[in-house]
């Protein structure tokens, strides 16, 4: 019975807050669009220049564009900006 317990905790502070991030993730990189800042997961920014189902075409430069999987992209850049604040 005890062992229940555990794993009925471990649901609801593990396994659910992760799946809820994960949809919320889902569902900004479905919102993104050409133009907007953004900051990659691995500390780039840019801005989108393109967009597909896979990829992004990010600018980070005058004429430098990179192609980088949408889903490495973590947050708006301007959105990252006002956290600081």
């Amino acid at each position: 019975m005890p062992f229940v317990f555990i794993i009925i905790i471990f649901y609801f502070l593990l396994i659910r807050p992760q799946q809820r991030r994960a949809r919320q993730h889902s569902e900004f990189l479905q919102k993104l669009k050409r133009g907007d800042s953004v900051l990659t997961s691995s500390g780039i920014l840019g801005t989108i220049e393109g967009i597909t189902d896979k990829f992004v075409t990010l600018e980070i430069a005058d004429g430098v564009r990179i192609r980088i999987l949408k889903s490495q992209i973590a947050s708006l850049a301007n959105q990252n900006e006002d956290q600081k604040k």
